[in-house]
């Protein structure tokens, strides 16, 4: 008779099967928590138009993570609802910020205070905005442009309704991080550099990359600990020389044949 060599913890159970509760207990810990953080940080919006393609394709969902507007920096794509546009949720990225002069086109780029800007995520890249402009952005409100700056109803267009067109900043209502559907396009918004040498500088993603990080990583820990069981089980029954019926099957029934 083969005998297990596993070491029991005093209460019964092996080593092993131990590990693997706790690989469950935390595994349960980490997914939850995870999807509960999330849940209370981010928001999911869906885009109809195609005014931030090629960013963010019509249709997309994003996510948005609930940030106040006083944490907003230029080159942030935001979700926002003001009265003046509708008063449904939009999205845009941020041009300027209260003080700043926004203008188009220095040899086809935008320009922040006089200096450009390099987009490189423009639906055309070598041409910031096909009609020139210059705003003056009062504080405390942003100045917002699609990406697709050919077909975007965007403060340029609301320059008439005052304020250069600009939102208040209390207009927000959250940060995209990252893009959630369709599945061709997941993964998180790179940020926008060009605005990065400005005072300021352009703001930290959220945290919805560890979030999601630790939801894998305690689905991993669930599934593994979960399989211990029946794995330990299958190499016993191994040890002990298989299941009732190792020694061979029971002889064919009189007249049965078997069929190739």
């Amino acid at each position: 008779m083969v005998r297990s060599t596993e070491r029991t913890d005093g209460h019964g159970r092996t080593t092993g099967s131990a590990l693997s509760g706790l690989a469950v207990a935390v595994g349960c810990l980490l997914f939850l928590g995870g999807f509960v953080w999330a849940a209370l940080l981010y928001r999911p919006y869906t885009v109809p138009t195609d005014s931030m393609a090629p960013t963010i394709a019509p249709g997309a969902r994003v996510l948005a993570e609930n940030v106040d507007g006083s944490q907003v920096r230029r080159g942030d794509v935001v979700v926002f609802r003001d009265n003046v546009w509708g008063d449904v949720p939009m999205v845009k990225r941020v041009a300027g910020v209260g003080g700043d002069t926004v203008a188009c086109c220095t040899k086809g780029k935008l320009t922040v205070n006089g200096t450009p800007v390099d987009e490189p995520y423009l639906q055309n890249p070598r041409l910031a905005s096909p009609t020139g402009f210059t705003a003056k952005v009062p504080d405390g409100r942003l100045f917002l442009l699609g990406d697709h700056r050919g077909d975007s109803l965007d403060s340029r267009s609301h320059a008439a309704d005052g304020d250069d067109g600009s939102v208040p900043r209390d207009a927000v209502l959250g940060r995209v991080d990252a893009l959630a559907w369709p599945l061709s396009g997941v993964g998180m918004l790179d940020r926008a550099d060009g605005f990065a040498a400005l005072p300021g500088g352009t703001s930290e993603p959220g945290p919805l990359f560890p979030l999601t990080a630790a939801i894998v990583a305690g689905a991993v820990l669930i599934l593994g600990g979960a399989a211990y069981g029946p794995l330990a089980a299958r190499r016993k029954r191994a040890a002990q020389g298989g299941p009732a019926g190792a020694a061979g099957a029971a002889p064919a029934a009189d007249g049965e044949r078997a069929h190739g």
